[in-house]
């Protein structure tokens, strides 16, 4: 079951940041050309797989208690943003992100750029590919050897990324278009949810607490977790829809 959550987790969280990465190349490299674009998207995972070959060895190095702790803290902070924002964006405090509007604002900064050249590389293009991945990508990368160390099964981890990663350029290849019907905040809000539950759990476990139903005390805390974000979305919403009419009373 645990590695299943793992899996899924990964899975998911790469997704997300996949489609924010995949946006910025898709714009750069349909305004300025492809090559520098690809190769500078290259690079940015290129590097993010160094990190993750020298981040995971050195994690599972240390006593696994100690591990689960720091690691537990660690994506509880992480898990509990990604959520505040999730449960924001649905309350309607906080805009959803809209793929076309950073793909219509990408697009028109590698225009204010100049022509690229026709010949060599286009460092610009090659720039924004590379910060773009690298950027979206480093949060995953942290989740990817966090996840895998803890659960001591970093391969497993690797794969769930890599597929992410795979299917996402594959159907942003073939529509050479921002995947702007991915339910991206819905992502974020089951992302969020399964770190913080993960994140909950490794770190009681590594301060000495025994869950009294094992492994399954996890799908109790997704569920928990799961029911107090649904609960704040509703009250947010339901506020939203009170203040105009108080305010209009009060006129």
């Amino acid at each position: 079951m645990r590695d299943l959550l793992l899996f899924l987790g990964v899975f998911l969280a790469c997704v997300v940041e996949a489609v924010e990465a995949l946006t910025i190349v898709l714009a750069v490299g349909t305004t300025r050309g492809w090559r520098s674009t690809w190769e500078g998207a290259g690079a940015g995972l290129a590097v993010l797989a160094v990190i993750v070959a020298a981040l995971g060895p050195a994690l599972t190095a240390l006593p696994i208690n100690v591990l689960r702790l720091i690691v537990g803290a660690l994506l509880l902070v992480f898990g509990l943003q990604w959520l505040r924002k999730a449960i924001l964006r649905a309350g309607g405090l906080k805009a959803v992100h809209d793929e076309e509007a950073t793909f219509a604002e990408q697009s028109a900064a590698a225009r204010r750029a100049g022509q690229p050249t026709r010949h060599g590389r286009d460092w610009y293009s090659f720039t924004v590919a590379f910060k773009g991945v690298l950027l979206e990508g480093l949060e995953v990368a942290f989740i990817v050897v966090t996840f895998g160390a803890s659960q001591g099964n970093l391969p497993l981890a690797v794969a769930a990324a890599a597929a992410a990663v795979v299917i996402v350029l594959a159907v942003g290849v073939a529509v050479r278009q921002p995947l702007t019907r991915v339910p991206e905040n819905t992502l974020k809000f089951a992302v969020g949810v399964l770190l913080t539950s993960f994140g909950t759990f490794w770190a009681a476990e590594g301060a000495g607490v025994e869950w009294p139903a094992s492994d399954a005390a996890v799908l109790l805390l997704i569920l928990a977790y799961s029911a107090v974000a649904v609960a704040l979305v509703r009250w947010l919403r339901t506020s939203r829809v009170r203040q105009p009419t108080a305010s209009g009373g009060g006129r």
